[in-house]
């Protein structure tokens, strides 16, 4: 939190009631998404899966076009205000979620020896939905 406030210093005392962190931010469907609630006034852009450097940039930039009410050809984006598919209520996404870490292990660890496709990662992919 102190970093964020000498970042932000007009954020001292502001209240923050969740947070989020990991290795890298996925949506269930593996798309990045922009999304702003004109009610709520709530924005919020995510789901980079660990290339989070370019489409920041472009979210940033979407999503203040969204703010600000403006339609522009950022807004217009198939990415923007695209629904979310909920992940599997715990603990079958952590399940899910390590089984898939350790069968592309697993596949890595195969193709570095045999330099050919894994078949357990082309399963896997077809098993999440890709």
């Amino acid at each position: 939190w102190g970093t964020l406030t000498e970042l932000f210093p007009v954020l001292e005392g502001t209240r923050v009631s969740h947070r989020w962190g990991g290795v890298l931010g996925v949506a269930r469907d593996w798309t990045p998404r922009v999304a702003f609630d004109e009610l709520s006034g709530l924005g919020w852009a995510g789901g980079y899966v660990g290339s989070g450097a370019l489409p920041t940039n472009l979210a940033g930039r979407t999503l203040t076009d969204l703010i600000m009410g403006d339609k522009t050809d950022l807004t217009s984006y198939p990415w923007v205000n695209l629904p979310v598919r909920r992940w599997e209520p715990e603990p079958f996404r952590w399940l899910g979620i390590m089984g898939a870490q350790r069968a592309m292990e697993a596949a890595d660890f195969t193709e570095s020896r045999t330099n050919q496709s894994s078949r357990v990662a082309s399963g896997l992919w077809r098993m999440i939905d890709l």
